[in-house]
């Protein structure tokens, strides 16, 4: 049994975008969280030690961190063709791109909104102008991140861009990737299942 805890317009929206892409059975218990602006609370239905969202609970087994999940997830439902199938090349390198979102794009986007700026984390994590280059040699060569075809790591890494646009780089090519992977139907259909719980 798959059961994901899910909070409305918040990290954890991603995933149940990707739950609809891959066509999972997957029981979505919606739960507050403490908000930047002081609104909500943790909620104790959920299990997640720390109150935050995504948890995905497998068979008793509590699974966190958003590309855990998305590497999880699409390893249960292979067919619905979200990545590569493990053991190949190009699960590596889509691995890699789950990894670089959590290890590098969100702690350069959390340290740009912030306007945090240090030598040490800019030689650790780089800035924005560098992620910007490692996106766009990636897209040049196809229009998502795996080349020819959409993935669940396009779904992960464009996801902040669709919250806040205004950290889109300035770049073209990166424009329009996060436009092609904000078309997709089930971006538009998990933002209306948020606006429904939070207007209700």
């Amino acid at each position: 049994m798959l059961t994901l805890y899910h909070s409305p317009m918040s990290r954890s929206t991603s995933i149940v975008s990707l739950i609809e892409e891959l066509g999972a059975d997957v029981d979505i218990i919606t739960v507050t969280v403490p908000r930047q602006d002081g609104t909500g609370a943790r909620d104790p239905r959920n299990p997640h030690p720390e109150g935050k969202v995504p948890l995905l609970v497998h068979d008793g087994q509590h699974i966190r961190e958003r590309g855990a999940i998305v590497a999880h997830l699409c390893a249960l439902y292979p067919d619905a063709g979200l990545a590569p199938a493990p053991g190949t090349a190009d699960h590596g390198r889509f691995l890699s791109w789950l990894f670089y979102y959590q290890g590098v794009m969100e702690p350069v986007m959390v340290a740009s909104i912030l306007e945090l700026s240090h030598p040490g984390f800019e030689a650790t994590f780089r800035d924005k102008a560098a992620m910007a280059r490692v996106l766009e040699t990636a897209l040049k060569d196809g229009p998502y991140l795996m080349g020819d075809t959409f993935s669940a790591a396009d779904l992960l890494l464009h996801s902040p861009f669709g919250w806040m646009p205004e950290f889109t780089p300035d770049s073209q090519v990166i424009r329009d990737w996060v436009a092609r992977c904000a078309a997709r139907p089930s971006i538009a259909h998990a933002a209306a299942r948020d606006q429904e719980s939070m207007s209700a």
